[in-house]
């Protein structure tokens, strides 16, 4: 009797432990191998610094890549690549973002300007001359993204929209430094040329720092 006790719990341990295995084979086992699917591609139509450019584009290329890696334009700065520091910042259809957080699928027929595009050396924008006069660089790396950042803001103010530091959000907000550097705040410079930037940016503003 004891041996047939035994057998019978032997027997369940047995096809437990059976019944375990089954379940954690079966559904790797019904698995069926999916092939790579290629990614997406598609067309991408974009007036670059005034020049019409039709890029044939992985759809997840942003338009930091886009600029850098499909039409050389490296002026734009791929710095955190996180949208954190403005490195990359570009002028979208009289806009600043950055362009390492949007998507180039997104801007077919945008008009987007780099620094390329704001001026070249022997024709420099007034805010590139500014930057220069007032030392708004040292190493130069943010460079690119503080002056499109800057060009945009001083048409911000012009156009009447308020920032968190607008006394008021009808009035229109006038060039101070304080409004200048609440709206540069995501431009980050690790060499601390801060106060030359917002010179170089009141001088062109017309303003005092």
């Amino acid at each position: 009797m004891a041996n047939e006790v035994q057998l019978s719990r032997r027997g369940v341990l047995a096809v437990g432990t059976a019944g375990a295995a089954l379940t954690a084979v079966a559904p790797t086992a019904a698995q069926t191998p999916r092939a790579e699917s290629a990614p997406s591609r598609m067309p991408v139509s974009i007036e670059v610094n005034g020049a019409e450019r039709t890029l044939d584009l992985d759809t997840r290329t942003t338009l930091l890549d886009a600029l850098r890696e499909h039409l050389h334009l490296t002026g734009a700065k791929k710095g955190c690549d996180h949208g954190q520091c403005g490195a990359c910042t570009v002028i979208v259809d009289g806009k600043r973002i950055n362009s390492c957080l949007s998507l180039a699928v997104m801007h077919e027929g945008s008009k987007v300007t780099t620094i390329e595009g704001l001026g070249a050396p022997e024709n420099l924008h007034p805010m590139q001359a500014a930057f220069i006069k007032h030392d708004g660089y040292q190493c130069g790396y943010c460079t690119p993204g503080q002056i499109c950042s800057a060009v945009a803001v001083l048409e911000e103010i012009r156009a009447g929209a308020p920032s968190h530091v607008s006394a008021s959000l009808t009035d229109r907000p006038e060039p101070t430094g304080e409004e200048m550097r609440e709206r540069m705040s995501g431009n980050i410079c690790r060499c601390g040329a801060y106060s030359n930037i917002a010179e170089a940016m009141a001088e062109v503003a017309g303003a005092r720092a």
